[in-house]
């Protein structure tokens, strides 16, 4: 069977990190963040680093299946690898049904938000969903037909969408109040908080660096690169993070974001330099946004077709296990389409009728993710345990602490009424694929 060829290097691994986790999250979710907290800027900070845990530590732990194995899929790789076929194709399952396509579709419509903002176009939901649904075909195309062009999107967005973090991050502290920002809240109004619920927005925040693993087998030297990347890129995001939040919050005031919502990024800037100087901030976190939605289009798009070459995991194996004359996975990436495009449909839906307030659909796949994480890690445990990890640092130290990690995350997860319904759903779709699996080999 003709191979997916080695496009990628350690800069471009690292820029998928950071470019897919400093998109929408942190723009979209600040308020979000804030509301939990009772516009506690402390114990946003708190959270952030606490969150922090499991993103870095849950890297530096995947850093070593990634630096054992060079298979194609990522997390599906190191699934079927280290606990088994069965297990690999329920995550694959879960992956390719739910945590891709539910989270593209959601970072998709923040493009629409933005742009509303941007060109002063009437906010509406359907609007915003449309903007969405465009730039989607538009992504998945360029990726398909020309690979390298997605990966130049990715390496350039990732560097300006630092530009609009650093201005308005270094510029609200300097012309801001961090004194009278952090004594803004009554402490009654925070122990009034819903404190933990601010964890399913942070994870949203940070989420995507799992997304990089996909790439993994067309990642030149990939068994050095990878846990390079999965080190670095972690670092930086957290960094950004605290340097915006503080001082956005500082400079508008932590109930203002919260009454000002995602539009706090454009009042932020204009207060400081005016109208144009808004606009174009707005203009920088669309193009962030588009590498967030670039990103995770460049993973998705590579997983039916990782899923399909391997035998009994999936449906439609020989359709989707097919390269173009490109070397790409053209029928995976169709796939991977209409997924987005049904779950923008039901992100859609969920909002109208309000099922998820102050949350969304991406929310619950991300802290379910979190939960499949766990044997993942204590699998790495075990590695060490074998001597096939030779670090107690990465082998003992780091599992234990991204176990914790994911707890921590999962506790705000179970925070939302709606996460038990959803954990089922999620559930549903791992079983299926192992009965999936489990049939197809029973019959053979």
């Amino acid at each position: 069977m003709k191979e997916i060829s080695k496009k990628y290097g350690f800069i471009t691994a690292t820029a998928m990190i950071v470019g897919i986790c400093i998109g929408s999250g942190i723009f979209f979710k600040s308020d979000n963040i804030l509301i939990a907290t009772g516009g506690s800027i402390l114990w946003g900070i708190v959270l952030f680093v606490v969150s922090a845990i499991s993103i870095v530590f849950g890297c530096l732990t995947f850093g070593e299946l990634a630096s054992q194995t060079d298979q194609v899929g990522g997390l599906l790789s190191y699934s079927e690898e280290f606990l088994g076929s069965k297990a690999g194709c329920g995550y694959g399952w879960f992956q390719i049904l739910v945590y891709y396509p539910s989270i593209t579709a959601v970072v998709s419509w923040v493009i629409g938000i933005y742009t509303c903002i941007l060109f002063g176009l009437p906010g509406t939901l359907g609007l915003q969903l449309l903007i969405g649904f465009a730039f989607l075909c538009i992504c998945f195309t360029y990726n398909v037909l020309v690979p390298k062009f997605g990966a130049g999107v990715q390496n350039a967005t990732t560097a300006i969408k630092l530009i609009p973090l650093l201005i308005l991050a270094i510029c609200g502290l300097i012309f801001g109040d961090p004194a009278a920002g952090f004594a803004a809240v009554d402490p009654r109004t925070v122990a009034g908080a819903s404190i933990l619920t601010a964890l399913g927005p942070i994870a949203y925040s940070f989420d995507g660096w799992i997304v990089a693993t996909s790439i993994s087998h067309e990642v030149h030297d990939s068994r050095r690169n990878m846990p390079r990347a999965l080190l670095f890129g972690p670092l930086i995001v957290l960094t950004m993070y605290v340097l915006y939040f503080v001082g956005v919050s500082c400079y508008v005031g932590p109930m203002e974001v919260i009454r000002l919502g995602d539009e706090h990024v454009s009042v932020a800037a204009e207060r400081l330099l005016g109208a144009w100087f808004s606009k174009a901030i707005v203009a920088f976190v669309v193009v962030s946004v588009v590498g967030t939605v670039n990103g995770l289009v460049t993973g998705f798009i590579r997983m039916p077709y990782s899923i399909a070459v391997r035998e009994g995991m999936f449906p439609m194996r020989k359709t989707l296990s097919k390269l173009d004359k490109h070397g790409m996975p053209a029928v995976s990436a169709l796939m991977g389409f209409l997924l987005c495009t049904l779950w923008l449909c039901i992100h859609g839906l969920v909002t109208i009728k309000g099922w998820l307030p102050n949350s969304d659909v991406s929310e619950g796949a991300i802290v379910m993710s979190y939960l499949l994480y766990i044997p993942l890690y204590w699998r790495v445990f075990r590695l060490w345990k074998e001597g096939r990890v030779t670090s107690r640092f990465r082998g003992m130290v780091c599992p234990f602490l991204a176990i914790i990690g994911s707890f921590i995350i999962l506790s705000g997860g179970l925070q939302n009424p709606m996460f038990i319904a959803f954990f089922l759903f999620c559930g549903a779709v791992v079983l299926a694929g192992i009965l999936y699996y489990q049939a197809h080999h029973k019959k053979a």
